[in-house]
């Protein structure tokens, strides 16, 4: 059951699903959010101005190394089944440290590309590895635990970034080096913590006697590559994550080139998302738990989608108070989409995916977010606003399309599993088959 909203956000984080064991991670998350959070709002500035980079490799060696981050949820998810999920993740904190403490060395824009790749592809197989952990300590209440982890992760975030502001007003090559250092010390402790967690044993398949999941038929389940259901559902994801780039990308730069707005608002974008995350994250979970509440949740999300997306078209048709008040409503509006997302994504990649193979599958299903990460902003950018108000229109009328045939699809596969689910011993010797 996921917790009411009288529990509140400080009693869930004391008393979180996973115990003692989810304390220690979820803490390890907030420093690790809070480090990544300081890199990412000083990195630009470090590759331009103490790097000497200019915009076009700057935008060649971001792109690019979001593109190698892909990789690392299916390769966090395939390790996670051979090995266990708590070494895997302080070997990946590890390699983050390496990795940002090589930056402090390297000037030469190749040697900065392998490093930045390594540093977002291990993101991300962190992230994955984090949720694999979730499902084996919060068991059916992980969406309880998801929702904490967002709501930690977000404020983490906020954190890192004023640290980050503070170095960046200093302004010198030490105050930069500083933060750099700052975000390795996070990997540092963030490790520390994971070590104090239980060790869990890792996946090797199906333990012997326990039935073919009904998903896939008789016989070991196949890897995930090869699952057409799952891979339809992760296909369908990626769009489905778009409000994070209308939200980053979309809204500044249609409140710059198409509307009245003071540019003094866009960081009342960031602030009003962070904090309704944090304050509702826990509450919007606790209405749609498990697999129907995660099916309720996905056209909730394509209408709230559509309605962010149409007051953006309208939002340039009127003064700067009218277009002011439109995007922050729409800023509004796609943070609750928002918080539908991370709970019917999430709970559909853990419910579709066979119990035993679920570390190589949520690996895969992990790459939705990085993949629309590469593809998104620019979609927005050369495509939706490129076509004025009606791309917008448009955009949100496809996304509220994809939320009904995703629901459609994912109720289909988990009516499907529930029908082939073979009946316990003692159920079987009570049927009237076995009693004749």
């Amino acid at each position: 059951m996921g917790t009411t909203d009288g529990d509140g956000l400080l009693a869930g984080l004391r008393r979180p699903p996973g115990g003692r064991d989810a304390r220690l991670m979820l803490l390890g998350q907030f420093l690790d959010r809070a480090g990544t959070g300081v890199w990412a709002a000083s990195s630009v500035l470090y590759f331009t101005f103490v790097v000497g980079m200019d915009g076009d490799r700057l935008g060649l060696l971001l792109g690019a190394a979001g593109v190698a981050g892909i990789a690392g949820s299916p390769l966090g998810g395939r390790l996670a089944q051979r090995f266990s999920v708590r070494a895997l993740l302080v070997w990946c904190h590890a390699l983050r440290l390496a990795a940002v403490l090589a930056l402090l060395t390297l000037t030469d824009f190749w040697a900065l590309l392998g490093v930045v790749a390594l540093i977002c592809a291990g993101d991300r197989a962190a992230k994955t590895l984090e949720m694999i952990f979730a499902t084996e300590a919060a068991g059916e209440r992980r969406a309880t635990y998801q929702a904490l982890a967002r709501s930690v992760a977000n404020a983490a975030y906020g954190a890192g970034a004023g640290v980050a502001a503070i170095g960046l007003a200093v302004g010198t090559t030490t105050a930069y080096h500083a933060l750099i250092l700052a975000n390795g010390v996070s990997y540092v402790a963030a490790a520390l913590l994971v070590l104090r967690t239980r060790t869990k044993a890792p996946h090797h398949g199906r333990p012997a006697g326990r039935p073919a999941d009904p998903a896939t038929g008789p016989g070991p389940a196949p890897a995930p590559w090869r699952d057409r259901g799952y891979l339809l559902f992760v296909l369908l994801d990626i769009p489905m994550t778009i409000d994070g780039a209308i939200l980053d990308v979309g809204l500044p730069l249609w409140l710059v080139h198409h509307t009245d707005a003071p540019h003094a608002l866009i960081p009342a974008f960031l602030v009003i998302n962070t904090l309704m995350v944090v304050l509702l994250q826990l509450r919007v979970t606790a209405r749609f738990t498990d697999a129907s509440g995660a099916l309720r949740a996905l056209p909730r999300y394509g209408a709230l989608t559509l309605l962010a997306c149409a007051l953006l078209a309208v939002s340039g048709t009127g003064g700067a108070w009218t277009a002011s008040a439109l995007l922050t409503l729409c800023t509004v509006l796609i943070t609750l989409a928002e918080l539908m997302r991370s709970v019917s994504s999430w709970e559909l990649a853990v419910r579709l995916a066979p119990e035993h193979a679920r570390p190589a599958y949520l690996g895969v299903a992990g790459m939705s977010q990085s993949i629309e990460k590469s593809v998104g902003p620019p979609v927005l950018t050369s495509g939706v606003m490129a076509a004025g108000p009606l791309g917008w229109i448009a955009l949100g009328a496809g996304i509220a399309g994809l939320s009904l045939v995703q629901r459609r699809l994912c109720a289909a596969r988990l009516r499907a599993r529930a029908a082939a689910a073979p009946l316990s011993p003692a159920a079987r010797a009570t049927t009237p088959q076995a009693a004749g």
